[in-house]
């Protein structure tokens, strides 16, 4: 089963200038939880967004640069390349940026989405989703406190049959 797990506003807004316009530990935590042990596929910018690679991961990093080379990850160069390295695992995650969530939208069966309630500029967004193809099977919601600036619910999608 592959899941596209993303954090998104209310205006789709991914980030910007290769960052998130939000923190939200608690969705940090969920993302962590959700991923562990898993394959996590991503454009090469999210990959070089992170401090470091992400522990207890297989990151498999879609790029154009035919002679990129990380030790850290596995360098694919499209998308079926990186569901094929991918599909030893039952549960590998797209986790971004924004061109590679657009890319794995047909092929996905699952979403896990964070919606921010709140608009925001950027110059990376998720995709729109066709309602026709997705039914919303869970929805969580969550205040405004003082860890989080902005409210956010958690919506689980499947494919529609």
């Amino acid at each position: 089963m592959l899941t596209i797990i993303a954090a998104a506003a209310e205006n789709n807004a991914l980030g910007k200038d290769n960052d998130l316009v939000w923190h939200l530990p608690d969705d940090f935590k969920r993302f962590k939880k959700l991923t562990t042990g898993h394959h996590i596929i991503m454009g090469r910018k999210t990959f070089e967004s992170f401090p470091q690679p992400l522990p207890n991961r297989t990151h498999v990093v879609i790029t154009r640069q035919q002679d990129y080379d990380n030790e850290n990850c596995i360098v694919v160069h499209n998308l079926k390349d990186a569901l094929a390295f991918a599909s030893k695992d039952e549960q590998p995650f797209i986790i971004g940026g924004g061109e590679i969530y657009k890319q794995s939208l047909s092929y996905a069966d699952k979403i896990e989405l964070t919606r921010v309630h709140g608009e925001f500029e950027a110059d990376t967004y998720f995709p729109e989703l066709d309602m026709n193809d997705w039914e919303l099977v869970h929805e969580e919601f969550h205040e405004k406190d003082e860890k989080h600036n902005y409210a956010f619910s958690y919506l689980t999608y499947e494919r529609k049959k």
